[in-house]
């Protein structure tokens, strides 16, 4: 795949942020959605990996890669995907099923479907809308939104176009003062919780960024940390994203920082990146109202397990205290429906996002989300489920012929 001319230099013609757009993108194949079904050119757009194949079509590389690519040998990158494969669901038949109910709560807070859009940066390397297009999306889903601190605008503008519920992420900065303002600012913007991200104290080595040396475009920005000086990459060969974490976030994270986050603001926060039970537990005792099981995607420690096998551990361990969401490889309701089983309240979906936002700005990425919708409403009607109170673990594994029926 070839490289667009002037992908990392591109400020000729027009605003900056608008060419740095444009320069990412590889080519002019044509979306529409006639009928309400997406097509590129005369390929239906009918589920999350034809997405997924039609932004590789479409972005340059080093962008591609940036979005797509996980640590080191992406073992853990892969088995997010595969290790909801390998779930079986032992489907139960004559449930006089009607109607489903796909409708939860998050915090509190109503949603539409379990299934809510995560955290991920850098969405004007997407789309020349951004973060506001990923927000619309939600918003026409009537889902929940996470606005990532590494976002391309500013937390002010996305938060005005994003409907509740919307949360806003957070890294912890070695300036404490920086984090201290990033939560004031996302106080006052309308955020409705902070998601502290904890499996970050520093960057998984990501060999395509390394490669591609990854940075932002001329005319694009850490918009969130600009007013603060943090808003650019420093000039270096390689990952331009690693020698920003490295100078920037706090290596030495603890329950110390969790504790001082729970002081600093009246929201409620989230932490994010768990991945033992006893860490779950710990944090929730500690004044976490949720926790989000995560490995980043596979991007963080490479080998780390899928979030499929760690899910059930932290359900048992926390699932009485706090509530318990998942990320990592959701590419399909049927997976919503296993998460769901296992004993998560709710998923977060991360690059299906980005590659809607890709493919076709706010309209693809609302795509993706009701592609998910429907196939979850799907997976309930085949598993003899109404709501999702009937969705058990008791789906995972077969009937003893021995013992009487039960949900």
């Amino acid at each position: 795949m070839s490289r667009p001319p002037g992908w990392l230099h591109s400020r000729a013609g027009g605003t900056a942020g608008t060419t740095a757009w444009r320069a990412v993108r590889q080519g002019c194949r044509r979306y529409n959605f006639a009928g309400g079904l997406g097509h590129v050119d005369s390929e239906p757009l009918v589920n999350i990996a034809d997405y997924a194949r039609a932004a590789r079509r479409t972005l340059a590389k080093e962008v591609f890669d940036y979005y797509e690519g996980g640590a080191l040998d992406e073992i853990t990158l892969r088995e997010n995907s595969a290790g909801w494969e390998k779930l079986k669901l032992y489907y139960r038949v004559l449930a006089d099923v009607g109607p489903r109910d796909m409708s939860t709560t998050v915090l509190g807070q109503p949603v539409s479907m379990p299934i809510l859009v995560a955290p991920t940066a850098f969405h004007k390397l997407a789309c020349e809308e951004g973060e506001v297009a990923a927000a619309k999306a939600a918003r026409a889903a009537e889902t929940l939104f996470v606005l990532s601190s590494l976002s391309n605008t500013a937390m002010e503008s996305v938060f005005a176009q994003a409907a509740s519920p919307r949360w806003f992420q957070l890294y912890i900065y070695k300036d404490r003062e920086i984090t201290r303002e990033l939560v004031k600012r996302a106080e006052a913007a309308g955020a409705e919780a902070i998601v502290l991200t904890v499996d970050a104290p520093g960057l998984g080595t990501r060999e395509r960024d390394t490669r591609n040396n990854f940075r932002l475009p001329d005319g694009l920005a850490v918009e969130n940390l600009a007013p603060l000086g943090k808003g650019n990459f420093p000039e270096v060969k390689g990952s331009g994203l690693a020698a920003y974490v490295r100078a920037n976030f706090k290596e030495d994270l603890g329950f110390d920082d969790l504790d001082w986050l729970c002081q600093s603001t009246r929201l409620p926060v989230v932490v994010k990146g768990v991945c033992r039970g006893d860490d779950a537990r710990r944090a929730a005792e500690h004044g976490a109202k949720a926790i989000v099981v995560s490995n980043h995607g596979g991007r963080q420690l490479d080998t780390a397990p899928a979030t499929s096998e760690v899910l059930p551990h932290v359900v048992d361990a926390a699932g009485d205290i706090c509530e318990i969401y998942v990320d990592g490889g959701i590419r399909r309701g049927s997976d919503v429906l296993k998460a769901l089983a296992v004993g998560a309240r709710a998923v977060l979906v991360g690059r299906p996002i980005l590659w809607g936002l890709c493919v076709a700005g706010e309209q693809g990425a609302a795509h993706v989300l009701e592609i998910l919708r429907r196939e979850l409403d799907e997976a309930m009607l085949l598993c003899g489920c109404a709501k999702l109170s009937d969705i058990g673990r008791w789906l995972l594994r077969p009937s003893d012929p021995l013992s009487p029926i039960s949900a």
